[in-house]
């Protein structure tokens, strides 16, 4: 069931109704309902997934705590008659069998998740070994089935488990919670990763109707609409035009559909978030921001703080770190300072572990070379721009321009730029053509070409690209406006009369602009999310 579907805005809309009909004591037992509700409608064979996550992480989870309260009581009891190296010795015991527990639940849950995403990748790179080297044996691929958002939610019950083994807060002893807010469904298709102490405090919590929050919550909704269907799902034409005819458009074609990807995407994903945040809005629940405005960031690393930010954050709390303290990495440190330098030996655990990190990164973006190859290309990215930290202090120092709006325009743009070209093997995903694709940019580049009138032959009219343009300059405005606030927010600040006011010329403004502008139509099959895939 996608989100922009007919049957989804009814299963919402119902259960809109619903929740604020019944008891409110019991309205998280109705979103524990709709939610694998959601999740039937999808696939009934993927409730057996998500379902097995959500068990093996419970009882992993009460393990650990268990052994918490254990450990306690122990010393409590035994407080004077144990020596502090007696007392460090039992810590390090139910330590090491709670790292057992956990080290169980990641393989299993990690385990699945390799399985079914990443089997048939495993064995195409085997065929192809052996096609290498002549041999004529070939692996069968395996039928499995793909759950949906099965990477959200892996990666968002593993950090939940994680957090219980740190002690970060206590496991949820309540197994129907702890499935609501695995299942939660606004956020199963594109996230965002939510953490359980953050998304607890207001997903079981009774929520009274409140009308601001309603309000608040479908404007963001229609905003998400907005954005996938009139701007997403138009531009999508004519991304695809372009980069499933690699031999007609090169150059000035691949330049002009990598920056027409970067604007599908954004609109693409932040309105499917805008969708996610506005549904939970209504029902009184927060699910933190997944976006801040990152096209207008002024280099990689804070591109990455501002795009899909829950994702960043995970890999920072769950992989960066751990990798970057651990103890091989230490040594190698150690090693390093002793034969390369302080200044090798310090740069050696955040290199590695940055590396690492983006490996990861792509991997879970997708089972393919090119998701891989991205990953790394952002990883060394970064790092040259580390090791360059030097020069651009020294250019600073020498010449005032870092707050010119000149300059930091140009940060934007270059930005921008060097994302949209990272992007070109999520595009092509085809590492070789990919590489084949951007070179032309700079050997068969002929700007003449997106002036003969070649651009309407990408299915799209100019009344199509006036709406699109127009979409542009809404989105930048807004974002613009919301370097101070949210607009929903400063609008709820406003006077009665002209609160309602601009509210109503929103909701009529957007819901026109969908019913006229969005793409589709007779026949018309919805684009699904591009993070659906996830």
């Amino acid at each position: 069931m996608l989100f922009t579907s007919y049957g989804f805005i009814i299963f919402i809309a119902l259960l809109f109704i619903f929740y604020y009909m019944i008891p409110e004591r019991h309205q998280w037992k109705l979103l524990l309902g709709a939610s694998y509700l959601f999740y039937y409608f999808a696939n009934p064979k993927f409730i057996l997934y998500i379902s097995l996550t959500t068990i093996s992480t419970y009882f992993v989870g009460c393990e650990i705590g268990d052994l918490y309260n254990v450990q306690s009581r122990h010393l409590a009891r035994h407080k004077d008659k144990l020596t502090r190296e007696e007392k460090k010795d039992y810590k390090s015991s139910i330590k090491s069998r709670q790292w057992k527990w956990l080290l169980f639940c990641m393989i299993l849950n990690f385990g699945i998740l390799a399985v079914v995403k990443y089997t048939n990748f495993a064995i195409s790179n085997i065929n192809y070994i052996y096609r290498s080297f002549g041999s004529e044996r070939q692996f069968s691929f395996w039928n499995l089935i793909l759950p949906m958002g099965i990477s959200f939610y892996t990666f968002q019950t593993m950090g939940y488990i994680i957090d219980v083994y740190r002690g970060k807060h206590p496991p949820e002893r309540n197994i129907f919670k702890l499935a609501l807010f695995v299942s939660f469904f606004p956020q199963l298709v594109q996230g965002p990763i939510s953490r359980f102490d953050d998304l607890s405090q207001t997903l079981f919590v009774e929520h009274p109707y409140s009308g601001n929050n309603v309000n608040s919550g479908l404007q963001r909704i229609i905003w998400g609409y907005f954005k996938k269907l009139v701007i997403a799902d138009r531009m999508l034409v004519a991304v695809n035009a372009i980069i499933r005819n690699p031999d007609i458009y090169q150059g000035a074609f691949v330049f002009i559909g990598m920056l027409f990807y970067a604007y599908q995407l954004y609109a693409d994903f932040t309105g499917g978030i805008d969708i996610t945040i506005g549904i939970a809005q209504v029902l009184g629940i927060k699910v933190r921001e997944n976006f801040e405005r990152p096209y207008f960031s002024k280099s990689i690393t804070e591109y990455w703080r501002r795009w899909h930010i829950s994702m960043g954050t995970w890999f920072r709390d769950y992989v960066f770190y751990p990798i970057s303290v651990s103890r091989p990495m230490l040594n190698l440190s150690k090693y390093s300072r002793q034969r390369f330098g302080n200044a090798v030996g310090r740069r050696i655990p955040v290199y590695v572990a940055t590396i690492i990190v983006w490996f990861t990164t792509g991997v879970w973006h997708g089972a393919g070379w090119n998701f891989i190859v991205w990953g790394l290309m952002n990883g060394i990215v970064i790092i040259i721009s580390l090791e360059f930290e030097p020069f651009y202090k020294w250019f600073h120092n020498k010449f005032d321009v870092k707050h010119t709006f000149l300059f930091r325009l140009f940060q934007v743009v270059r930005t921008v730029l060097l994302m949209s070209c990272l992007r070109l093997f999520d595009c092509y995903r085809d590492v070789p053509m990919t590489f084949r694709m951007f070179s032309t940019m700079f050997t068969r580049f002929n700007a003449g070409e997106l002036f003969s009138g070649t651009l309407m032959d990408l299915d799209l009219k100019m009344a199509d690209y006036i709406v699109l343009l127009v979409g542009l300059v809404i989105l930048v405005t807004v974002s613009l406006i919301q370097r101070d606030g949210s607009v929903r927010h400063k609008i709820a600040e406003r006077p009665t009369v002209m609160r309602y006011t601009v509210n109503s010329l929103a909701y009529y403004v957007l819901i026109i602009a969908i019913l006229v502008f969005g793409a589709y139509g007779v026949g018309y099959d919805p684009s699904q999310f591009i993070y659906n895939q996830f």
